[in-house]
């Protein structure tokens, strides 16, 4: 590991050094322009380049003209609008018509037509809302400033929703307002403002860095910092900043600071204060009442008076999205610093919507419940690609490092055609950090008293303006071979070593052009089964039971993608990825080899339809995946080829209101032709009350070893049902299910405090399932549905601030899933019908102390049948209910660098079942099951960690 980890560094290090050139601030355009003759030629060429175009090239047979310029010194709609002046039709922009008539005879060519054929009337008018980052009412002034322009009625940024809503007619150019915004350092839909752009905004600006979003350190006594801004706006209402603006509290004057010359201030806020004076030469003082001393205070002056005029809302670590169709929780870093987060399965533990429990008593492997129905049905992706799927499915939650992920988007129900035809109860998709964005070096630290330990390490660096790299690496060590809180002689935990790594990079080339690409590596070697196990002697022996993995995975992944540089509504992207997937293991004295093969590859272009209000995406995509498994001496092996297309078409009249209409078709080599339809409708008839609901269809074709790996260490005798195991995937039809959901967010003020409640419902309904039938203790039997399976999926969630600094967050959830087993509909066994939740999360008046505990109840499950065991091996007909605890405590020191000590402690209840593991002193007999896992395996754990980062 040490040498692979130096290897990863040097690689990193070296990039070669003809790959990173240095960027042009020159712009690249072409559009048309009407003329005639070599008269129109010189006209048309000039008047560009008295405009600020440094060169300018038309041609006459194909009425083009291509510019370059700076876009520091003018525009591309500038440039369109002298043109128009000179006489000329521009394609969006008609010339006056005493302008052309004042033209020379042989120059007077045909009008263009204004509102079709290849030279179009202007499309942008009427209203637009889309996002843009920001964080205080600075930000709020610049990016409305950045937008204004001939044609624009009004502009409005909200901070809370992260939206700007423009009005305009139409001359206003809708894309030249995006590039003046990111030109102004503030990212746009998903397009990153400019790295020196974004430095150059006031410390109290800054929305990309967490701490001054969400926390304020710095300070490691009871004080606080207070963060405002100064500006004095003018008659045509242009803020420019104040600098040397007097700042002093009432309680004590001499507790005082002055703004600087970005007009930013910070004062210390002992906590008793409340009152704060603004005051500056000439002007009327105003005094103001602090109340929250996390969020940016702003003041302007204005007619000689000094005034409140906003206190930015803060963005939470848990939210939302307000703009998004489909109801899209997002979870950003902060939120996954709530809890230790090593890995990925562990970073939904403050979340409602997503349950992580163990597999089985005995491999260590954990698995997501989204709406009562297994991780199977959850889409996974990392950045949009796919995630660990097929045979990773059961370990590849493990393989994600939590210090890795700058945030978790997790969307409920059926999700979006262009992502694929897989996802039938909704999709989970893992931003890692960005090396443009990301600290320089991330450290953390873990350790628990189990006998784990995690070691991460984040590098980036920024070569030039057009290159960017970064290493991110995981090693995850458990060592105690002897924990065993039931006491049956079985490791709770297997014992090895677990290495990730990521390597990734990209190139912008400031036009339009983005690439990414990049590769990962995961290696696990873990060992478990009896307490005396031995390797060595016992492997595949009677002697004594043991199990082990060992599984290496490798991936390639790019993305290309090109934005034009005049139509940014206009992009064409290709995400390709590609992996290579091998596990050799055992379980006892049976063994279970795997190898997979997967390529994916996806084309989408996007575009308008005449305005903004109708857009659509287009596709094409390709997935390939090549599976050989032996379970035991039987040979499973098929390749699955899967071409297909997809159309999306979003309608959104106004920011309130948006439907999206999606098809696929897809051929799939082994089932043939299959379509996938899929619609989302949301409606906001106020601010702070959206509806949403969706409906559509997934397809996915079950592993059914891979995905039951629980089961495999059992003595169960596995049957598939079905004329042929060796046709199509195991003789098995594929997984068809269609989706529905609404859902109702309503936001409102509580204790005088922002707060929220919401409510959905979702219900999945099965064409065609793999039935995994347990309920004779002897098999596990594999076949097709005959008859009913449904999950019905009900939770409500309270979200509010009952004390300044305290966030709560609590939800209840009823699962009503069944299928039918033989000829009878059952609840689905080992999913509990009812769930509670709460969340605390409690900053101090400093921000230097965080305190974040979780609490969960989980209902009844229905168990197996196991009547037909001895008496002795016999469980109930349902578990228990029990209660979970999660406690974390964590302290930022330092100012410069900051560095946070965290500990905490998990399962304080310390509820554990008894007996996980049924005939454990009889691993080798008929009886033997560790797959019946209905609660936690560990009892109470306790953790400390550190973690510093280099910005």
């Amino acid at each position: 590991m040490t040498y692979l980890f130096k290897a990863h560094l040097i690689l990193f290090l070296l990039l070669p050094a003809s790959l990173l050139t240095t960027a042009q601030e020159q712009h690249d355009i072409t559009f048309a322009v009407a003329g005639n003759c070599d008269m129109c030629k010189a006209r048309i060429e000039k008047t560009a380049k008295n405009t600020g175009a440094a060169t300018a090239t038309w041609d006459a047979a194909t009425q083009q003209l291509r510019l370059t310029f700076n876009p520091q010194t003018t525009s591309a709609t500038a440039l369109k609008k002298s043109i128009a002046a000179a006489g000329h039709d521009v394609d969006e922009l008609h010339a006056n018509d005493d302008a052309y008539n004042a033209l020379p005879a042989c120059c007077q060519y045909t009008r263009m037509e204004q509102g079709n054929g290849d030279t179009p009337a202007a499309t942008n008018e009427g209203t637009i809302s889309f996002e843009v980052a920001g964080v205080c009412g600075m930000c709020k002034s610049r990016i409305e400033k950045a937008a204004k322009a001939d044609g624009l009625e009004s502009a409005s940024w909200d901070s809370g929703t992260q939206s700007l809503t423009l009005s305009f007619d139409p001359i206003f150019d809708v894309e030249a307002a995006k590039a003046r915004i990111l030109a102004a350092g503030h990212d746009v839909e998903g397009r990153t403002a400019d790295a020196d752009a974004y430095k150059k905004l006031p410390v109290c600006c800054h929305y990309r860095d967490e701490s001054n979003v969400h926390k304020v350190t710095g300070h490691d006594h009871d004080n606080h910092v207070i963060t405002g801004v100064v500006m004095q706006e003018n008659n045509r209402g242009e803020l420019t900043p104040v600098e040397s603006a007097n700042v002093h509290w009432v309680e004590d004057p001499a507790t005082h600071a002055q703004t600087d010359a970005s007009g930013v201030f910070k004062i210390d806020h002992p906590e008793s204060f409340k009152l704060l004076v603004i005051s500056y030469a000439g002007h009327q003082a105003d005094t103001l009442t602090i109340t929250d001393p996390r969020e940016v205070v702003v003041v302007t002056a204005k007619d000689q008076v000094l005034a409140e005029v906003t206190v930015s809302a803060r963005r939470r670590s848990n939210y939302i999205s307000a703009l998004s169709p489909t109801r899209l929780e997002v979870l950003t870093g902060q939120e996954l610093f709530k809890a230790a987060c090593c890995d990925l399965s562990e970073s939904f533990e403050t979340n409602a919507s997503v349950d992580v429990v163990s597999s089985d008593a005995v491999t260590g492997s954990k698995q997501i419940q989204m709406l009562g129905l297994s991780g199977i049905y959850t889409q996974l992706t990392v950045e949009n690609l796919p995630g660990p799927r097929g045979l990773a499915t059961p370990l590849g939650l493990n393989s994600i490092s939590g210090t890795w992920i700058e945030s978790i988007q997790i969307g409920k129900g059926i999700g979006s055609v262009v992502n694929g035809f897989e996802n039938i109860a909704g999709q989970i998709n893992v931003e890692l950090k960005k090396p443009e964005t990301s600290e320089r070096l991330f450290f953390n630290a873990y350790t628990n008293n189990m006998g784990r330990s995690d070691v991460n390490l984040n590098l980036s660096h920024r070569f030039n303006e057009r290159w960017t790299g970064g290493l991110l690496l995981h090693d995850n060590f458990m060592y105690n071979k002897n924990m065993n809180f039931s006491k049956n002689g079985f490791r709770d935990i297997p014992v090895g070593n677990l290495f990730s790594g990521v390597s990734r990079w990209k190139y912008e080339d400031g036009n339009g052009f983005m690439l990414q690409f990049g590769v990962k590596f995961l290696s696990d070697d873990r060992t478990g089964g009896q307490v005396d196990f031995n390797p060595a002697t016992d492997k595949l022996t009677e002697n004594r039971y043991g199990l082990g993995f060992d599984i290496e995975r490798y991936e390639a992944f790019a993305k290309i993608g090109y934005v034009f540089p005049q139509q940014t509504h206009r992009s064409i992207g290709l995400q390709l990825s590609g992996t290579s997937y091998n596990q050799r293991s055992y379980f006892g004295i049976r063994t279970y080899d795997a190898k997979q093969q997967n390529g994916y590859a996806n084309l989408i272009y996007q575009d308008l339809i005449g305005t903004v209000v109708h857009k659509y995406r287009a596709g094409l995509s390709m997935q390939y995946d090549r599976y050989n498994e032996q379970y035991i001496k039987q040979q499973f092996a098929r390749t699955e080829f899967v071409p297909g297309g997809f159309f999306e078409y979003t309608y959104g009249p106004s920011d309130k209101f948006d439907v999206v209409l999606g098809i696929r078709g897809d051929y799939n080599n082994l089932y043939g032709w299959f379509a996938t339809p899929r619609a989302h409708v949301r409606y906001q008839p106020i601010a702070g009350t959206t509806f949403r609901i969706s409906s559509g269809r997934g397809q996915r074709t079950a592993n059914i070893f891979a995905e039951n790996t629980a089961a495999l260490a059992s003595s169960r005798v596995v049957r598939i049902v079905t004329a042929d195991q060796h046709e199509n995937a195991y003789g098995l039809k594929p997984e068809i299910a269609w989706n529905t959901g609404i859902s109702f967010d309503q936001s409102f003020r509580l204790f005088h405090r922002e707060a929220s409640f919401s409510a959905e419902f979702f219900r999945n309904h099965f064409i065609n399932q793999v039935v995994i039938d347990y309920e004779n203790p002897r098999e596990l039997t594999f076949y097709n549905l005959d008859g009913r399976s449904y999950s019905n999926s009900l939770q409500a969630e309270l979200r509010l601030m009952p004390l300044p600094h305290l966030e709560a967050r609590m939800a209840y959830r009823f699962f009503d899933v069944k299928t039918t087993y033989g000829n009878t509909l059952l609840q689905r066994p080992l999913v509990a019908r009812h769930r509670g939740f709460l969340n605390l999360g409690y900053a101090t008046h400093s921000g230097g102390w965080h305190f974040d505990y979780t609490l969960n109840i989980t209902g009844q499950k229905r168990l197996p049948s196991t009547a037909a065991n001895p008496a002795a091996y016999q469980m109930p007909d349902f578990s228990r209910s029990y209660v979970t605890m999660n406690a974390q405590i964590s302290k930022t020191i330092g100012k410069a660098r900051p560095i946070d000590l965290y500990v905490g402690g998990e399962n304080l209840t310390d509820f554990f079942q008894q007996n996980p593991i049924v005939a454990a002193d009889q691993p080798f007999s008929e009886y033997f099951d560790s797959s019946l896992l209905w609660g936690p395996i560990t009892g109470r754990m306790f953790y400390a960690g550190i973690r510093f980062g280099i910005k």
